[in-house]
């Protein structure tokens, strides 16, 4: 090299693909190349979809053979410079194709697609939504303060800033940031968005926070529950409903909660399909350890009125003079994590929604009580199911269940139990702490 050669970096642009794991994966070429592969894409192989969180191929039906296309999405396009020298965060979602550009089988965010256009074409509805993210930073602090404290906001506010500074320049709008009630736990929310969009800012948000912390030399975890004696780390979905006009249609004062006939339908898929769809949404093997009593999770498929322990919660509306309360109404799915795919979620969401609506299905009375506390013929009678207490149990349910493999085609589900299998199996022999850190060093 010359005096007069000056070696230039290469800025690399990765496009992404959401997967069964709950990570993104996938493949970084030259910005100089970005207007080919938005045309042609980049390569990508079958089997990928089988690397578990613990980053080994499960059971596999691909094997060596076969090659597919992971085609970006332009309007997921995210780049970040944070301004300390570091490569900037430059990322994209894209959807997987087979090499002919039909939809691959196996592909998250296309499933989401799919389940949204079924919405639209079947019920003229689409969704708005909106993710809560919860997480744990890992240091030799065991507390950064009480819970929801300006005290424990303090402890994190630098990285706060500098966390919410990225999400803006992503094209994600932030909505709040909090001290959590867990130990050295936080909470972010975002603006809801309308269909695809909300799933792809709940994967951005997650993979900023990382690469916030990591330029600030810390480490964040969001392992569905870091500690089997305190505080989990949830997902939770807010939903409302907008006909063909964008008009929302979720809240009807006469209607139970003030859900309106289609969002109770709505509610209703929800409820009747949780003990087969929490394995796509609430996906580990601790997810059920999460999944019990007074945690502020989900035990049972029942919609509660303002209850943070029910699986679908009837949110608070402001009532103040003059605020309209249908823009504001909306209802929160909890019985998901991280270790779930936000497109996963959302899809089975959808599609059990709609099922719902073509069914005619009438949701339960919003509950308003803590019904750990009633006896399992009280249960039975008023109709509420017990979600599965394992993972083992969930996947049994979600292989059962004809409905489900409707939507999703008879492969993905065989792939995805083969997937979660491949989990379990890692985990043979080790104890229940061992677990435990193996998942939280995982997400």
């Amino acid at each position: 090299m010359t005096g007069s050669e000056i070696l230039r970096n290469e800025e690399l642009v990765v496009v992404c693909c959401p997967d069964i794991s709950g990570h993104l994966r996938g493949k970084a070429f030259p910005l100089a190349d970005l207007q080919a592969r938005l045309q042609r894409g980049i390569g990508w192989c079958p089997t990928n979809v089988q690397i578990t969180t613990f980053d080994f191929i499960a059971d596999t039906p691909f094997g060596a053979l076969g090659d597919l296309l992971m085609i970006p999405d332009p309007a997921t396009q995210v780049r970040v410079d944070f301004g300390d020298g570091s490569a900037s965060e430059h990322f994209m979602l894209g959807n997987v194709h087979e090499t002919d550009g039909a939809v691959w089988d196996c592909c998250l965010r296309s499933h989401l697609l799919e389940a949204l256009s079924r919405l639209q074409a079947e019920a003229g509805l689409s969704v708005k939504c909106a993710f809560e993210l919860e997480f744990q930073f890992l240091d030799d602090t065991p507390n950064y303060g009480p819970g929801f404290s300006l005290i424990g906001l303090r402890a994190k506010k630098a990285f706060a800033e500098q966390f919410l500074g990225a999400l803006r320049q992503a094209g994600v709008e932030p909505d709040s940031f909090l001290k959590e009630w867990g130990a050295a736990q936080y909470e972010v929310t975002m603006h809801p968005r309308i269909g695809v969009t909300a799933a792809d800012h709940a994967v951005i948000t997650r993979e900023l926070a990382r690469a916030t912390a990591e330029r600030r030399g810390e480490a964040i975890t969001f392992t569905p529950i870091r500690d089997p004696d305190g505080a989990g780390n949830g997902v939770h979905v807010h939903i409302s409903l907008l006909d063909d006009e964008g008009r929302p249609v979720t809240y009807d004062s006469a209607g139970p909660g003030g859900l309106s006939r289609p969002a109770g339908q709505f509610v209703a898929g929800i409820l009747h399909h949780l003990p087969a769809i929490v394995a796509l949404t609430a996906p580990s093997v601790i997810s059920y350890d999460r999944l019990t009593p007074h945690r502020w999770s989900a035990v049972f498929n029942n919609l509660g009125y303002r209850d943070r322990e029910s699986a679908v919660r009837i949110c608070p509306i402001v009532e103040l003079p003059g605020m309209d309360p249908a823009p504001q109404y909306n209802f929160e799915f909890r019985a998901g994590d991280s270790a779930a795919s936000p497109h996963l979620q959302l899809a089975a969401l959808v599609f059990a929604g709609l099922d719902g609506i073509r069914q005619g299905m009438e949701p339960p009375p919003p509950s308003e009580e803590d019904l750990s506390l009633l006896s399992a013929e009280e249960l039975q009678r008023r109709g509420y199911v017990h979600l599965p207490q394992s993972l083992p149990e969930a996947l049994d349910r979600l292989a059962a269940s004809d409905a489900v493999r409707s939507w999703f085609g008879d492969r993905f589900i065989e792939v995805y139990v083969k997937h979660k299998r491949g989990e379990m199996q890692f985990l043979e022999g080790k104890t229940r702490e061992e677990i435990f850190q193996a998942y939280e060093k995982a997400y």
